[in-house]
């Protein structure tokens, strides 16, 4: 059994990739879908010498199977965002403390102590659903903040407005996390001179607004809010950790994810850095699910491990791999 307590202590790549192993066998051996998505690519536990050699499950089967590595009772099903009609991804979670560990070190790790923040949540699209992972973490961080003027904030944008300058006037950290149309909606109605504030966005228009490229999107919010850089959030349904941008939309993982690309021809072959391809993910906060995800973001990775969100893969999904048959 992987003790969930090495997974948020690596301190160094070697412990990560020996972890990276362990968490895998233990997936093929308690996971039956990922075990049998292993089995039709004839892959096996001893056929894998290095993380590069671990397969990864295509992100579509969260929306057709029930993706768990536990006999442990479900505690949560996250599911995620879409379209009327869509069919979403459900995550089913077993140990809500290992997400709570994960987004709360992960913060901390790029940000200090949340208790020096005021946080402010303008996340509409998903306050209005059930079943959001984001604002389950960032109820979270309000409640940790321990700051009465935290909140979330819906239609109230006029209240939010005021809030906002009054803290920052005050010299208080706040921290805004927004979803991209939101915080467009925010500026185009009022303009901000900010010196104590993250804003932070999260991606996506939900259907709002039209997308945007990242470059176009933080321009008009840095007009918009008067600051120098705009922070961005990579996370998802399907995974218990997030990145983070502090700006330019270069993304950092915590110590216990990683950041692979594959060829956007051939799903099975992974690239080099700084070439463009499918984002896969690695998130060993994920041992209760599946800590090996390829996603259906288009990326590139830096000299440094860092990483860029270029785009998505159209709807014809991920290419290269005939296994969702499954």
């Amino acid at each position: 059994m992987i003790n969930t307590q090495d997974i948020f202590s690596i301190s160094s790549e070697d412990t990560f990739n020996s972890l990276a192993l362990d968490v895998f066998k233990f997936q093929f051996d308690n996971n039956p879908v990922y075990r049998s998505f292993c089995d039709l690519l004839y892959i096996h536990p001893s056929d894998i010498k290095c993380i590069e050699d671990i397969p990864f499950l295509p992100i579509q089967f969260f929306k057709s199977h029930n993706i768990v590595s536990s006999t442990h009772p479900i505690e949560a099903t996250f599911s995620s965002s879409g379209t009327t009609g869509s069919i979403t991804s459900k995550h089913n979670v077993t140990d809500l403390n290992i997400y709570e560990e994960s987004f709360r070190k992960g913060f901390h790790e790029f940000y200090g102590n949340i208790e020096d923040y005021v946080v402010l949540a303008l996340l509409p699209s998903y306050l209005e659903r059930q079943g959001s992972s984001l604002v389950y973490m960032v109820n979270d961080m309000i409640t940790q903040s321990k700051h009465s003027e935290s909140g979330f904030y819906l239609d109230n944008i006029s209240e939010l407005k005021e809030h906002l300058i009054t803290l920052d006037s005050k010299g208080q950290k706040v921290l805004l996390i927004g979803v991209s149309f939101a915080l467009l909606d925010l500026v185009e109605q009022y303009q901000f001179h900010l010196k104590n504030t993250i804003i932070m966005e999260t991606g996506g228009m939900k259907g709002r607004r039209k997308e945007l490229v990242r470059a176009e999107l933080h321009s008009i919010l840095k007009q918009g809010f008067g600051v120098t850089n705009i922070h961005s959030e990579y996370g998802m349904t399907e995974l218990l950790s997030q990145a983070y941008s502090k700006g330019n939309g270069q993304f950092e993982c915590p110590s216990w994810m990683q950041i692979l690309t594959r060829d956007p021809e051939d799903a099975l072959a992974l690239q080099k850095k700084q070439k463009t391809g499918g984002i896969n993910v690695i998130d060993l906060a994920n041992i209760n699910s599946c800590s090996f995800i390829a996603t259906q973001d288009l990326g590139r990775i830096a000299k440094d491990g860092s990483f860029e969100i270029i785009g998505r893969f159209d709807s014809s999904d991920i290419r290269g791999c005939n296994l969702m048959v499954l």
